[in-house]
């Protein structure tokens, strides 16, 4: 195995063991993660004063909310594999100039098929950016303390993005237009640009057979169709067009994976599903953002249209939980050495269950503590687990791969997200329909509340079935959440085989 880095027996190491220019390099490549999650939520806020000022149709408002999420999950294991051939650091520079220019079309779109355009380019270089930045940490970091330190605080990095997109979105659409909040990525991208060369160093695998280009044509053929018949059957339903989508997704990805068995060089190494630790890992990423994507969606909405917030304070209200799983991604290192990875995985999905478990005793009046502590508690445990996965699946395969198996985490990542979205979100509306008491309530909880609010007086009644329905969709959709988790709890405690403190500080 062969890598650029810079020699580093003349420099000054620190007592970890890691170069203290690799740890600047680190910083540098947590500044694209932290745009490309910070771009899953930040759009939230400026879509009122988008539809505004360009006036897109309800389909076209979907795919400006969702084509950056469909191709970034499409693409990662493609471009986790073109990395570990092209170059890492070539592949990530290339993409932030891609994500960089996207983002400055984005923000003077001056229609709404403009726009989608733009979020689609921007979908694709984020794709090259995730799994780049995480694979260049297993050859930069080659002890194993110090590599699980530096992917907590990638996660960190990760996790924060997404909390706090919508707060600086707020913030920054109280005082600017719309376009600001994709403008903001420009600056970032530039520290990124002259930075990355000097601190970031580059790697190829030493794998020069062929790239499997059946296998990507496959893989997005498969995901792209299935994540867009999920969200889809999430917002408006099921009907026969969208199942059939989603079936063509499923054959699609059952002909991807029959493929991969055959080909020399696969996009997909299925053999990487051997590993138990690996497995599990990728499973904790899917079943865990599934709990935290539900959870962020149900409850963001519970604080503004039923506790009456607005959207700047119900972000702020985020922040606990953000500050948690900062801190406790950082620290998972030390949790690891402390318990033993089994038990800082079986320990960390517990501490989220609690944290959903929590949220069964929100309603219509209960304090905002309530809130603020179990979603802590939750963030705890999230923290813990998204940094052991990160750290389990670049850890578990030879460098060289590192990128496609960092590209299956990130994926896990993306579709635990959507999952999270559709599932959880279509319990609680079912649950918030049947639970009508009488009232002819909306599709959701802001339709009908319009609809109160149009009976003046005499909608006072609908508008407190309407919440009560919601909360009550919520916590099913929290208990689902917490038997989930708990289930996976059990499970890896049967899978995954005792690490010790020992182990952990082993290079």
């Amino acid at each position: 195995m062969s890598t650029l880095i810079p020699s580093s027996d003349q420099r000054q190491r620190d007592p970890s063991g890691a170069d203290r220019r690799m740890w600047w390099g680190l910083g540098v490549l947590t500044l694209p993660v932290l745009l490309v999650s910070m771009d899953f939520s930040v759009l939230y806020l400026a879509i009122p004063a988008i539809t505004e000022a360009l006036d897109p149709s309800a389909a076209q408002q979907l795919w400006i909310l969702d084509i950056y999420g469909f191709l970034i999950a499409g693409l990662l294991i493609t471009m986790g594999n073109v990395g570990d051939r092209l170059g890492r650091r070539r592949i990530l520079l290339a993409g932030a100039a891609l994500f960089g220019v996207a983002s400055v079309i984005a923000a003077f779109a001056p229609t709404a098929g403009v726009l989608i355009a733009a979020r689609a380019l921007m979908g694709v270089g984020g794709a090259t950016l995730m799994p780049s930045s995480l694979s260049l940490i297993a050859n930069m970091f080659p002890n194993a303390r110090d590599r699980a330190r530096a992917i907590g605080v990638w996660t960190a990095a990760f996790a924060g993005g997404s909390a706090l997109g919508p707060v600086i979105g707020g913030v920054l659409l109280h005082h600017f237009w719309w376009g600001v909040v994709f403008l903001i990525n420009v600056p970032v991208l530039a520290v990124l640009f002259i930075a990355g060369p000097r601190l970031v160093p580059e790697y190829r695998a030493p794998n020069t057979t062929r790239f499997d280009v059946v296998g990507v044509a496959l893989s997005m053929l498969g995901i792209l169709p299935l994540v867009y018949a999920v969200k889809t059957m999430a917002a408006d339903g099921i009907s026969g067009t969208v199942v059939a989508i989603g079936v063509f997704g499923v054959v699609m990805l059952a002909l991807f994976l029959a493929h991969q068995r055959r080909v020399a060089a696969p996009l997909l190494d299925l053999a990487l599903f051997r590993n138990p630790q690996f497995s599990a890992a990728v499973s904790v990423a899917l079943v865990g953002m599934m709990a935290l994507g539900g959870m962020s969606y149900l409850t963001g909405v519970y604080l503004q249209s039923v506790r009456g917030f607005d959207v700047l304070t119900a972000a702020l209200a985020g922040l606990p939980m953000a500050v948690a799983v900062a801190v406790f991604s950082i620290g998972a290192s030390r949790v690891v050495a402390a318990l033993g990875l089994r038990a800082a995985f079986v320990g960390s999905v517990l501490l989220a269950a609690v944290g959903n478990l929590g949220l069964l005793a929100l309603s219509m009046s209960s304090p905002l503590w309530i809130y603020l502590v179990f979603t802590s508690i939750a963030g705890i445990g999230y923290g813990i687990q998204f940094s052991l996965v990160s750290d389990v699946v670049v850890g578990s395969v030879p460098v060289e791969r590192s990128g496609a198996a960092s590209g299956i985490s990130e994926t896990s990542f993306e579709l635990g997200t959507a999952l999270g979205l559709a599932l959880l979100g279509s319990l609680a509306t079912l649950v918030f329909r049947e639970n009508s008491d009488g009232w002819t309530f909306g599709d959701t909880l802001g339709d009908t509340m319009h609809r109160a609010l149009e009976m003046g007086d005499g909608g006072t009644g609908l508008a407190d079935a309407a919440r009560n329905a919601y909360v009550d969709g919520m916590h099913a959709a929290s208990l689902a959440s917490v038997i989930a988790l708990g289930a996976l709890a059990v499970v890896l405690t049967v899978v995954m085989r005792e690490r010790t403190a020992a182990d952990v500080r082993q290079d």
